[in-house]
């Protein structure tokens, strides 16, 4: 069953990071739940890989190394925007309070 699955094409690393990084500049909810799980699946297909296909990988995630550092960035922008959309629901409800901010934004 694992020989059948290894075979199956996937996408490379580097364009699940640049998709995932689109579809949350996008906000694109289903298809975030999906790569999720492509990457869900991919961590477990490392757990029985052999070592060539762990090279490989290895060598994916090396050349998808900006990519990666770009998705980083969306998060952490999307990341002070929900703490932003947070703080303005609260003040809409009433519920205004200081809250100490933990590092940057």
């Amino acid at each position: 069953m694992l020989g059948r699955q290894q075979n199956v094409a996937r996408p490379e690393l580097k364009d699940m990071v640049l998709e995932a990084s689109r579809a949350l500049a996008h906000l694109d909810a289903d298809r975030l739940e999906e790569l999720a799980v492509s990457c869900d699946a991919l961590n477990r297909e490392q757990v029985h890989a052999d070592a060539e296909s762990r090279v490989r990988l290895a060598r994916e995630a090396s050349g998808s190394r900006q990519q990666m550092a770009f998705l980083a960035c969306v998060l952490e922008a999307t990341r002070a925007n929900l703490r932003v959309l947070r703080q303005l629901s609260g003040m809409q409800n009433g519920r205004l309070e200081y809250v100490p901010r933990a590092g940057k934004n």
